[in-house]
């Protein structure tokens, strides 16, 4: 077996292992996720992602090691974003916590599944036309502008979601939230929960925010193995990132504009290359972590000044 089909079997066999822990174990029944709990969970996706950084380092090289953890930074950091609208649906549809952790990971899953899709049609049309690759960095330019002007999440409706609305109109929807079904029979017909709802708009908004990522992963590296690796480990830490960061989505405000400088300096990496000009990747791991960083402490820092005027008036 070559070095990357040694990668691949590694990664399938831990990938197994860790959703049959995560499943079978860890939350076999309905509860709520504690602080604790969810920190907890969030360390071991991370160290299972550092751990296989660390096999790949090995197994296939200095190189490629260090595209995986650009890729699995920049994703672990897109997907952050995502979870601040992951929030919003939960808090809309009144999702008991009970629930949650359950409606996250089969929402979750279900997004893996269509993410491996996505990539496999990317990676198909780059072969094919890899002119493309400029216009996903025009893309990610402008996305990643807008996204540095635009206001916060909180202008997310919910209700207003296409994927809400087509559901609405294909399927008899039931108002029924706290039984912790997905269907449920009323006069005979089969009708479908607030749960199934936010499963299917979970899996549906992660699939927008792809729309930037999986783009920006091509930007790093055309190693199939390290884009699909990185993407899956990225958006199988989505859960337990969740719990962590659902009461402290304001304490991170300025995360957004760290994202976005990301997306413009990935997009211009790509435009340039047009002109033979290669940065090394050493370069775009160093934004990435900068711009991550960056953003964390500089929310952190605004936020204890915020709280010291106040304690000051």
């Amino acid at each position: 077996m070559t070095a990357t089909e040694w990668s691949y079997l590694i990664f399938g066999i831990v990938l197994i292992l860790a959703v049959i822990i995560d499943l079978g174990v860890i939350n076999k029944k309905s509860h709520s996720v504690s602080a604790k709990e969810a920190l907890f969970q969030t360390l071991f996706w991370v160290g299972l992602a550092i751990g296989f950084f660390i096999f790949v380092w090995f197994e296939d090289g200095q190189t490629i090691a260090l595209e995986y953890l650009s890729a699995y930074l920049m994703e672990w950091g897109l997907s952050i974003d995502n979870i601040f609208v992951f929030i919003l649906i939960f808090s809309y549809f009144s999702i008991p916590e009970r629930h949650a952790n359950r409606v996250l990971l089969l929402g979750i899953l279900l997004a893996i599944i269509l993410r491996i899709i996505f990539i496999t049609i990317g990676i198909a049309l780059i072969h094919k036309f890899y002119w493309i690759l400029y216009i996903f960095g025009a893309f990610l330019v402008y996305t990643g502008f807008k996204m540095f002007v635009a206001k916060s999440d909180s202008e997310f409706d919910p209700k207003q979601n296409m994927v809400y609305k087509f559901l609405q109109r294909i399927l008899p929807l039931s108002n029924d939230n706290s039984s912790g079904k997905f269907t449920m029979r009323i006069n005979g017909k089969k009708h479908y929960t607030m749960l199934f709802v936010v499963m299917i708009m979970l899996a549906a908004t992660d699939i927008v925010f792809a729309l930037d990522s999986i783009p920006a992963v091509f930007s790093i590296t055309q190693n199939e193995m390290v884009i699909y690796t990185s993407n899956i480990f990225a958006v199988l830490g989505l859960r337990s990132l969740f719990f962590l960061l659902r009461s402290a989505v304001e304490k991170f405000k300025y995360l957004k504009e760290g994202i976005a400088i990301i997306l413009i300096f990935i997009g211009l990496k790509m435009l340039i290359s047009y002109f033979g000009v290669h940065l090394h990747i050493v370069i775009s791991l160093a934004v990435i972590v900068l711009c991550l960083g960056g953003s964390v402490l500089f929310s952190i820092y605004k936020n204890n000044q915020n709280l010291k005027k106040l304690k000051e008036e």
